[in-house]
């Protein structure tokens, strides 16, 4: 597996997952030291995984930087001697609208959130035609165009929504060489420390469901048949609703009966 900003929060948790089943996950960040504001690094996140049965390479570089990409592409199908799994998981956030966003904070979301999936894509291409069971997998939403989503932040929609019109043109055009590209995303807010610090903090928290229910629900989608099982936009609910997994209250951060917060991009449905 090759992820990009795997050091906390929802791309450890899928990281960690596949560890549990020995994988060997390749880390891409740009966190080799602590953040005052931010849990982890590359390093603390590859004693994660080792932890938990895989193998892990930290690799320090940056996801918009073609050069960093393929030289940490080339790295892992070294060390590891191909590449099976891509998951497209770093991510810049700024809620902000069209007038109170700044040039800046507009260039980084589109730089990290599609030019990083584009270079992530495009370098693993190769190695994931060569894999039995090549997946890629994207953490953004179903394209929504109701007028609700389109307005409020639409530097960061249109930064996902870009993700995966990418992952969902990489399942067209690697289609008939038996690899597979699906976006996720999650029915709540989960409760990491963009929540903790952009999104509304302890209440917030409180109100989420555990990165676990992401990396479960993605663990879903990775195992399957990659000819049988592409071009889709899947919520983790439904995903692991279709695996026979219904009773989502171990996925709580918090106990109690409050009704969780739907994420963005996703109609309103029942979230008790």
């Amino acid at each position: 597996m090759f992820i990009t900003g795997g050091s906390r929060g929802i791309g450890l948790a899928i990281a960690v997952r596949a560890a549990k089943d020995g994988a060997n996950v390749a880390l891409l960040a740009k966190t080799a030291e602590p953040h005052p504001k931010l849990p982890g690094t590359i390093y603390t996140a590859a004693e994660e995984i080792e932890g938990a049965g895989g193998k892990a390479l930290p690799i320090v570089g940056d996801v918009r930087d073609p050069d960093s990409i393929a030289q940490a592409v080339e790295q892992t199908a070294e060390r590891f001697g191909g590449i099976d799994i891509l998951v497209n998981n770093a991510s810049a956030i700024s809620l902000t609208p069209i007038e109170h966003t700044e040039p800046k904070r507009y260039d980084l979301m589109q730089s990290i959130n599609v030019r990083g999936t584009f270079l992530a894509i495009r370098a693993c291409i190769p190695h994931l035609k060569q894999s039995d069971n090549g997946h890629i997998l994207s953490l953004s939403p179903p394209i929504n165009l109701e007028p609700q989503w389109l307005k409020g932040h639409a530097a960061y929609t249109l930064s996902k929504y870009g993700m995966t019109l990418l992952t969902l043109a990489a399942a067209e055009e690697l289609r008939e060489a038996g690899v597979a590209a699906n976006t996720l995303w999650p029915r709540t807010i989960i409760a990491t420390a963009a929540v903790q610090n952009l999104l509304g903090g302890d209440e917030a928290m409180a109100k989420a469901r555990t990165p676990e229910i992401y990396a479960d629900a993605a663990y879903e989608i990775l195992i399957k048949p990659a000819r049988e099982y592409t071009g889709q936009a899947l919520i983790d609910d439904e995903v692991l609703a279709a695996a026979g997994v219904t009773d989502l209250e171990p996925y709580r951060a918090a106990p109690g009966d409050d009704e969780l917060i739907g994420d963005l991009f996703v109609d309103p449905a029942p979230l008790r």
